[in-house]
């Protein structure tokens, strides 16, 4: 079978795995509170599920690396958005509106450009020790960056998360051609070890900053998250892998075209499932206050008349 056909069909379970994983996680962080640990979340098991989806989708997408380049593999991971909208649809109990189909429609036929431009043979090129290390200091401050306190905590925490889980999958490209290749050395090395390392530090990174960033709702952030991943993952492949898209300079109308499609219909899909978002509780009024009647003092002295009335009567 044509590598390029496993790489695509490899990448759509690993796909629905990774929707799977993104409902349970948006389920779990709306019923858990703002400041509870992740040493709490460890100990429930819809947190359990959730890691257990992500890691199927993971090992899928690895093995989905081993047979396709990033700029192929990577754009595929948009459709976690696709599928999540009639899994998220579902688990909310109603259908799928129309703003969410044309968001669908649009993200796929951006996706078919995107793929139509995608170079199609295996990955042979892995990066160095010292390359590796520069990638993780360099991912290392932008995460930094994002995480600090601020507005819109929620978005920065999804592109952090899609930035850590695309270098992720640069970085596990790497271990993948490295272990399946081996004219390309010793098996283990210090340059396979620091890069697994880093592998396992983002991946973990990438799932405890999606948790946060789904506190707020699914829509939005995992936007950010499916549109992050993807350019992450290419720019490293473009960058440093010896990646090019097909066609050449040609090439880059119907790239571009794609990615504004699909772009298009990732925030179609993030407006609409905001707007479907269970709303907040209203906060209540406040109790009207009593009405107090003041009355004049005059009115409340006894009339003279009826004071000699009760005095004759006393004497």
């Amino acid at each position: 079978m044509n590598a390029t056909v496993i790489a695509v069909a490899l990448s759509l379970v690993s796909a629905a795995a990774y929707a799977s994983a993104a409902v349970a996680q948006a389920r779990l962080a709306g019923r858990t509170a703002p400041g509870t640990g992740t040493l709490r979340l460890l100990g429930r098991g819809a947190w359990w599920s959730a890691v257990g989806l992500n890691a199927g989708g993971a090992l899928l997408h690895v093995a989905a690396l081993n047979y396709g380049p990033l700029t192929l593999v990577q754009p595929l991971g948009a459709l976690t958005l696709v599928a999540a909208v009639p899994l998220g649809a579902r688990a909310a109990g109603r259908r799928v509106s129309t703003t969410e189909w044309r968001g669908t429609l649009l993200t796929l036929l951006g996706l078919g450009a995107l793929l139509m431009t995608a170079g199609g043979s295996a990955p042979h090129e892995t990066l160095t020790l010292v390359e590796a290390l520069a990638v993780g200091a360099g991912t290392m401050a932008v995460v930094a960056g994002l995480s600090r306190p601020g507005a819109r905590p929620g978005l920065r925490h999804a592109a952090a998360s899609g930035i850590t889980s695309g270098v992720a999958s640069a970085l596990t490209q790497t271990l993948t051609v490295a272990v399946t290749d081996h004219t390309t050395g010793p098996l283990f090395t210090w340059r396979l070890v620091v890069v697994a390392v880093l592998v396992s530090a983002f991946a973990m990174g990438g799932l405890l900053l999606s948790q946060t960033a789904y506190r707020g709702g699914l829509g939005a952030p995992l936007a950010v998250v499916t549109l992050a991943n993807p350019v992450a993952a290419a720019a490293i492949g473009l960058a440093l892998l010896g990646e090019r898209l097909q066609g050449g300079t040609i090439s880059l109308v119907p790239a571009l075209l794609g990615a504004a499609a699909a772009v298009r219909g990732v925030f179609l899909l993030s407006r609409a499932q905001a707007g479907t978002a269970p709303a907040a509780a209203a906060t209540p009024a406040p109790a009207a206050p009593s009405r107090v009647v003041i009355r004049s003092p005059r009115a409340l002295r006894p009339q003279h008349g009826h004071l000699r009335r009760i005095r004759a009567g006393r004497s």
